[in-house]
């Protein structure tokens, strides 16, 4: 169980920093350099990998959880 809020932890700080990072991008582009298309299209691609990563990790986590699950349950019926 300590490996699951491992796994999940690390998910969740990399990526909400990831997130925070790229909306900052995203927001520097759209405001700041009057709306510089570069800048916002980074931002964007950063948002969307911090959201792949995170739901890559919850994926992970929960299909180790299911594996190991199955194998308990598969020696209590022997």
């Amino acid at each position: 169980m300590e490996s699951y809020e491992k796994m999940l932890n690390a998910t969740r700080y990399v990526g909400g920093a990831l997130l925070t990072i790229g909306i900052a991008i995203c927001l520097y582009g759209a405001v700041m350099i009057s709306f510089n298309h570069n800048m916002v299209g980074v931002g964007i691609g950063t948002v969307m990998g911090a959201v792949f990563i995170f739901l890559i990790g919850m994926f992970l986590v929960a299909s180790e959880e299911m594996i190991l699950n199955s194998r308990e349950c598969k020696k209590e019926s022997i």
